[in-house]
């Protein structure tokens, strides 16, 4: 049976009978996608002469979004040889079948979650022109959020206090996006555009003449990016949940500029405000790879910051994320919250 999104690998190779396995150091030095980009390049163009940005894709890593304090910038190959063969052995040792002689788990708080048959989290550290990243946050140099603004503090001051009046299971609305399946657990499809760490970091992108559609997999979001000045903008008050996105081609690249994000919707926990902008750049630097740039541009940070991701050519489909389809979990969170409450009040 093929499990949906698992890479080949190794040890799955080696269950064969006849397999031979090439030492994980020595794939990872050997492997395309380790080389540096051709310069000269040339990507598929659309009817209307554009790059063709089209196709399924997935930006999945093991690499972090922050750099751990200390680490260089780029990993060594022996390093990335055993940080893919532990993600792959540890896929490997998630799928054996349960034993049914074990004994009933032991009671605890959490009654557990998915097991691992429904989880992507990657095997492959992020390679950016031919360099292991250790973040994918490369601007600070130090691959690190910068520290908070007096603003930035104010506004996550602010976000607090509006939610303190309240316990967490009172009403829906203090649930998280993700488990309303409003939009995407983390933040797939941004701005900016980065790869949770649980599934479904897979793309779908369709091109027009004067349009761009992004469909990303993880709860059904999508964003429409309108190319050409941005004279129409949405008025101030109008903040959708990816915001307000325009394009333009600079030669090959896709450079997009987001306004009007929505304050409900925060990037780590830092709710954008009306001067928050996210500025994007989408180049396709090969025939399996588009090289996605992005910067965030927010008063409440003490410099503008941003990253690279690499989006890889996923040969695969992209599948209908159905949500809310037999969901009771909110239901029964809340109910089982005023339940706890009846209890306390002895009703």
């Amino acid at each position: 049976m093929k499990i949906p999104f698992s890479p080949p690998n190794c040890l799955g190779v080696a269950l064969t009978a006849a397999a031979i396995c090439v030492p994980l150091s020595a794939l990872a030095q050997s492997t395309p996608r380790n080389q540096r980009w051709d310069p000269d390049y040339r990507p598929p163009v659309t009817a209307t002469g554009h790059p063709d940005l089209q196709g399924n894709w997935t930006n999945v890593t093991i690499t972090p979004f922050q750099r751990e304090e200390g680490l260089e910038p780029f990993y060594s190959w022996d390093e990335v040889a055993r940080m893919e063969g532990r993600a792959e052995a540890r896929i490997e040792s998630a799928a054996q079948p349960s034993d049914p002689n074990r004994p009933p788990p032991p009671v605890t708080g959490s009654p557990g979650g998915y097991n691992n048959v429904y989880i992507d989290r990657g095997t492959n550290i992020a390679i950016v022109n031919g360099e292991p990243r250790t973040s994918l946050l490369t601007n600070p140099p130090n691959g690190r959020i910068p520290e908070m603004t007096p603003e930035g503090q104010r506004r996550r001051a602010q976000r607090a206090r509006s939610r303190s009046g309240f316990a967490q299971y009172d009403h829906p609305e203090l649930r998280p996006l993700g488990e309303r399946c409003i939009v995407s657990f983390g933040t797939s499809m941004g701005p900016p555009m980065i790869p949770n760490t649980f599934y479904n970091n897979n793309y779908s992108i369709v091109q027009t003449e004067d349009h761009v559609l992004i469909l990303a997999e993880m709860v059904h979001d999508y964003r429409v990016i309108r190319l050409g000045e941005p004279g129409d903008r949405l008025p101030a008050h109008v903040t959708p949940w990816f915001g307000d996105s325009w394009g333009h081609w600079e030669g090959n690249t896709l450079v997009v500029e987001t306004t009007n994000l929505n304050p409900d919707y925060p990037f780590r926990g830092m709710p954008p405000s009306p001067e928050t902008k996210v500025h994007e750049r989408f180049t396709r630097v090969d025939d399996d790879t588009i090289h996605y740039e992005f910067t965030v541009d927010d008063p409440a940070y003490t410099q503008p910051w941003g990253g690279e991701v690499p989006f890889e050519k996923f040969d695969d489909l992209v599948y209908e994320y159905a949500c809310h389809e037999g969901n009771y979990a909110l239901m029964n969170i809340l109910s089982g919250a005023r339940y706890q409450e009846s209890q306390t009040l002895g009703r």
